[in-house]
């Protein structure tokens, strides 16, 4: 019996320590069970116009929102969106969602897991006061199948478009024989800043079920989704969507041909950003038979065609979660990488579009777990949005200084 425990514990110490020297994509939060940003799995960043810095984190079983005006150095008291522990979806690719309209109402949106089969339900929330309440989280769509890794966004108009993945099609399909794979990305639009939104539509259906979507947009009333898709064969590369308007969605057009032939979850989800100048900015993960590791590309067309895909990090030092933003002073790219002592956060530039980019540079290492690097602007500058198990949350300045 106590060799069988002894070994029980070798193999979960074991487990962690494969976990933390490989991936490096998950935030521990098993020793800290209280609600507060320390003990943070995942943490979401939003600049108000009023250039506040708003956080959304996942702790407790809980999520919290928090405020800072000196840049993330101290943060207001916390604030409950949810007022009892849930079953939060805290899987390698989920987190809160947080976004500010321009009169500072805030919308917030998360998952929770409905069973052990990792099904979900998508809530969404608003605050009309500036933080200090929020409305009861009430589900995205009416659906009662499973919804996950939603994304949300403020319009140019003050509205707010979600979408997410969702499996309603799946009981169809069974009900008449046929076979499906995957999900389908939905999309609704709020009206309210966030408190209601209308009824969810169809997109794209067959996309794989199980990575973030990437949401920006290419002007007024007109969203774009980036989003791991299911092509013939089975290949999961991915795909943009192109919306007319927050409730007409484009066509399903291809990012790359990476030929990544798998019938399982990569949790490994794309990022998208759309500059001033209305070029598409994407970087995504891919293990494909064409391509493998991490890579952005861009496209000028509005998504119809990308440019050639640009390799990015050292493949010896597993290269993870790319995240890009086109700001005022350039576009920038961060990932994670992994040297078998330290995670760093790698940083390049472009000022062409993403024609040329500059040397990538560390701009932020530790030595324990850590979420994904995630990029933030707040209209002047940008900044590199961290947690770390380790070091704490940082926000980092990235690019050119003023």
């Amino acid at each position: 019996m106590i060799r069988t425990l002894l070994a029980t514990i070798a193999l979960a110490l074991w487990q962690t320590a494969a976990l933390a020297q490989t991936n490096h994509q998950h935030v521990s939060g098993s020793a800290c069970g209280e609600a507060v940003l320390r003990c943070a799995s995942k943490v979401t960043p939003a600049f108000a116009p009023d250039g506040t810095l708003w956080l959304a984190w996942l702790a407790g079983g809980q999520v919290s929102v928090a405020s800072s005006k000196d840049g993330g150095q101290t943060l207001s008291a916390p604030v409950a969106v949810t007022k009892l522990p849930l079953n939060l979806d805290t899987g390698p690719d989920a987190r809160p969602k947080i976004a500010i309209d321009r009169n500072g109402g805030i919308a917030v949106a998360f998952a929770i897991f409905k069973d052990k089969a990792f099904n979900g339900q998508v809530f969404a929330t608003r605050s009309a006061d500036g933080g200090k309440s929020f409305a009861e989280p009430r589900p995205i769509t009416s659906s009662s199948e499973s919804q996950r890794f939603e994304t949300i966004g403020v319009d140019a108009d003050g509205s707010v478009f979600a979408a997410w993945l969702d499996k309603r099609n799946r009981i169809r399909a069974q009900q008449s024989g046929r076979k499906y794979e995957g999900a389908g990305l939905f999309f609704a639009s709020s009206k309210d800043g966030g408190a209601t939104y209308a009824e969810a539509r169809l997109a794209s259906d067959n996309t794989c079920e199980c990575c973030r979507l990437g949401l920006a947009f290419a002007g007024p009333g007109r969203p774009v989704v980036v989003f791991r898709n299911i092509f013939e064969g089975g290949v999961r590369d991915h795909a943009v969507v192109s919306f007319a308007d927050p409730a007409t969605a484009g066509e399903v057009r291809r990012v790359s041909n990476d030929d990544w032939r798998i019938a399982a979850c990569p949790h490994h989800g794309p990022s998208l950003s759309i500059s001033a100048a209305g070029t598409y900015h994407v970087t995504w993960y891919s293990n494909g038979k064409a391509r493998k590791g991490l890579f952005y590309a861009r496209s000028q067309d509005e998504g119809r065609t990308f440019s050639e895909p640009l390799a990015l990090g050292r493949p010896d030092r597993n290269p993870a979660r790319p995240y890009v933003l086109a700001g005022p002073r350039g576009t920038v790219m961060v990932w994670k990488e992994f040297d078998g002592e330290r995670t760093a956060v790698n940083v390049t530039i472009s000022h062409d579009e993403g024609r040329s980019w500059t040397k990538p540079v560390a701009v932020a290492t530790t030595k324990d777990t850590s979420d994904h690097p995630l990029l933030v602007s707040d209209g002047h500058k940008a900044y590199l949005s961290w947690m770390t198990k380790a070091d704490g949350y940082r926000l980092v300045p990235v690019g050119d200084e003023p």
